[in-house]
């Protein structure tokens, strides 16, 4: 985590407050960590990504495998965590505007938020140190969760009919298109409850556009959550 912190130290001050800057805090939504988080979930995936492919042996890590242990590695949770241990909930109160009060205290709070501020950090750092530094930091902060997703993978088809379920509804999985030849196919799958799409993903087999597809479902519901929340 040192490595994250320190570049997170070295931001300029007009970025670090874009990064600590919740869209109900400015008048002007483009002031606010959204454009920031949007960065640096690619930079974060691609780190993770780059980190992972030349370590794992191709025999028993396929691109399904490679594609589940990543997708849990930078999934909302993960972020979040690693937005504790970087201090992020202190660094946003210490942010608020004066008389937020409970609106402040509610952002802070939200698991999504805290996943999009990671998110926003890392494009922040990508874009004043470059990328180079940013991954081999993205890297290190996020080895627990990386370990973790090696040891103990989480399946997240299941984690999602779970959540569905409390609702009582259920997902639907569909494959809308195969790409490119036999022997290099690409899958596209929807996620549906109800007829509504609530996830799409891509991946080398059926199994991994699911995984994706769920993944994604997961996300968009903790954006709803967290929308509800502010």
């Amino acid at each position: 985590m040192e490595q994250l912190r320190k570049l997170l130290d070295e931001l300029p001050e007009e970025l670090s407050r874009q990064v600590f800057t919740h869209a109900s805090w400015s008048e002007r939504r483009s002031d606010s960590y959204s454009r920031l988080a949007f960065l640096g979930d690619s930079v974060l995936g691609l780190a993770v990504t780059a980190h992972l492919y030349p370590r794992l042996e191709a025999e028993r890590f396929g691109a399904g495998r490679l594609t589940k242990i990543r997708a849990q590695t930078v999934s909302g949770p993960s972020c979040v965590a690693v937005a504790e241990r970087l201090g992020v909930p202190e660094r946003l109160q210490a942010a608020a505007p004066v008389g937020a009060g409970q609106t402040a205290a509610t952002v802070i709070g939200t698991d999504r938020v805290l996943a999009s501020v990671t998110e926003a950090v890392i494009g922040a750092c990508y874009l004043h140190a470059g990328y180079e530094r940013t991954a081999e930091a993205v890297v290190e902060a996020f080895q627990p969760e990386l370990s973790q997703a090696l040891e103990h993978p989480v399946d997240f088809k299941s984690t999602l009919q779970e959540r569905l379920a409390r609702a009582g509804d259920i997902v639907a999985y569909e494959v809308t298109a195969e790409l490119g030849p036999p022997h290099d196919r690409t899958f596209e799958v929807v996620a549906s409850v109800d007829g509504r799409v609530v996830g799409r993903g891509t991946g080398r087999s059926k199994k991994a556009a699911e995984q994706e597809a769920a993944r994604l479902a997961i996300v968009q519901l903790q954006d709803v959550e967290g929308e509800d929340a502010g």
